[in-house]
């Protein structure tokens, strides 16, 4: 695209903001309301495929650590592959293959899995686009697998029911291949500069005010990019890395949500903005907490995004999987206090999914095929959990599991059911629900129902709790029971 073709593209994008029903203004953009299909579908799967797949060592941000000095990846770098003037992170590119990526594939799986919605990384820090673009060069679609991997999901998520969104972390490339320019590498060599620039020096990453700030000229590339994602994948998620923060992408967040909210009513669809920290005005966007989650109950919706791995979002040859029940009791304790989990796997460069990935995927999609009425479309109750297991809160508390006892429970509702969900179920089957005893719940209940087991359990309820026994249920897994009311 040319620099007269990106200035009437954007006078075109102003056009739809100043002509649309949202402006670049936060108390327009208020207005805008959390999709149906999010705070329905509860569970979505995040993808991190890209050049970094490769090399598979370290994490996926192998492409800043491979040029800074000092650091294992740098040592990898140089013992396996040579000096970085020789062979640079650009070198990986022809070996990103994907001659086993099939979408239909990925999204039968992802099906199976029982996830609603699916969040490919369409750009990440390393500048390099899995999908075709005007834009760059740099893109699957043109080097590497020579296919426009974004496209093909998209329309194998459509086929599937599965809801097609997508992330940009096009941002950090302003900072992100910076260190390549320290020594005599294929960055500092300015060859290559229309794929590792800017490369600028990196700061505090965490103030927004640092220097060098972003260009205008970097931002309004990073503009079209996003506008470009959104025009042509009519996506339906857009989710930000955390480097929206920095104060120089203010005015842009505003006018990349009026588009893309514009561009959403013309198409007549839902659509939403992920973001983390505070980058966007609280109730313009939805809330996203990177590797952790709410201690609490939370009144607004919110989103998770977590990993099979403990390390990386990427593939590595040495990837630490999570447990699947961790996983599937960290979804439903982020379920009963309003939030959804987005759960990434890395596939391998040659576009397959690991066995573990896989089977960790598989296994949570057995147990919600069983209890699914108990998440999908349930909403909050009006207490989220009882026990005496204290929930870490924040970013980055998600890398060991919880020693849960018997007596922790989450609680969802949908209709005129309630759903008790028992996370370490007792060997003896006597459960008792504090919640709903006639303390707690001023309410006759009808029934209560095991999800899963054609046992009919037994009950009974006094001041203090409704009380449950089971002769024959048995499970590692979270066990859900529905009380239905009179």
């Amino acid at each position: 695209m040319t620099d007269r073709e990106k200035k009437l593209r954007l006078d075109e994008i102003e056009k739809v903001i100043e002509n649309g029903p949202y402006k670049a203004e936060w108390d327009s953009l208020s207005r805008h309301a959390v999709p149906k299909w999010f705070t329905d579908g509860k569970f979505g799967i995040f993808i991190h495929w890209g050049v970094y797949s490769v090399p598979a060592f370290g994490s996926e941000w192998y492409s800043r650590n491979m040029y800074i000095r000092g650091t294992p990846d740098f040592e990898y770098h140089v013992k396996t592959f040579g000096p970085h003037k020789q062979f640079g992170y650009k070198d990986f590119i022809p070996m990103l293959t994907g001659e086993k990526f099939s979408a239909e594939e990925w999204l039968s799986l992802f099906e199976q899995a029982g996830a609603k919605y699916v969040v490919p990384v369409a750009e990440h820090h390393d500048g390099f686009q899995m999908y075709r673009s005007d834009l760059s060069r740099w893109n699957a679609y043109e080097m590497g697998p020579k296919r426009d991997i974004l496209g093909e999901l998209t329309e194998a998520a459509k086929a599937h029911g599965i809801v097609n969104c997508a992330s940009t972390h096009r941002i950090e490339h302003w900072f992100f291949m910076g260190h390549g320019r320290e020594f005599e590498s294929d960055v500092s060599s300015g060859e290559y500069e229309d794929f590792y620039g800017p490369a600028m020096p990196e700061q505090d990453l965490q103030d927004i005010h640092s220097e060098p700030a972003p260009t205008k000229e970097f931002l309004d590339d990073w503009f079209l990019r996003v506008c470009e994602l959104i025009d042509r994948y009519h996506i339906h998620q857009l989710y930000f890395d955390w480097w929206i923060i920095h104060s120089a992408a203010k005015p842009y967040l505003k006018k990349i949500a009026a588009y893309y909210y514009n561009r959403a009513e013309e198409w007549g669809e839902e659509v939403m903005i992920a973001y983390k920290h505070d980058a966007f005005a609280f109730g313009t966007a939805v809330v996203d907490i990177e590797r952790g989650k709410f201690a609490e109950i939370k009144p607004f919706a919110w989103q998770t995004d977590t990993a099979v791995a403990k390390n990386s979002w990427g593939y590595t040859k040495n990837n630490d999987f999570k447990n699947p029940v961790d996983i599937v009791r960290d979804l439903v304790d982020i379920v009963s206090k309003n939030g959804c989990m987005l759960l990434n796997i890395g596939p391998k460069s040659d576009g397959s999914i690991t066995d573990e990935d896989r089977s960790i995927l598989l296994a949570i999609g057995d147990w919600l095929r069983t209890n699914g009425e108990a998440i999908y479309g349930s909403r909050c109750y009006k207490t989220a959990a009882e026990g005496p297991t204290e929930m870490r809160g924040g970013m980055f508390t998600d890398g060991d599991g919880y020693d849960y006892t018997p007596e922790d429970i989450r609680f969802t509702q949908k209709g005129g059911n309630i759903y008790a969900i028992v996370m370490k179920y007792p060997e003896d089957g006597n459960v008792s629900v504090k919640s709903l005893g006639t303390g707690a719940l001023n309410s006759d209940i009808e029934s209560v129902d095991i999800l899963g087991f054609d046992e009919t359990p037994q009950w009974s309820r006094d001041w203090g709790a409704l009380h449950i026994k089971t002769e024959n249920v048995s499970s590692d897994y979270p066990v859900a029971f529905r009380i239905r009311l009179k």
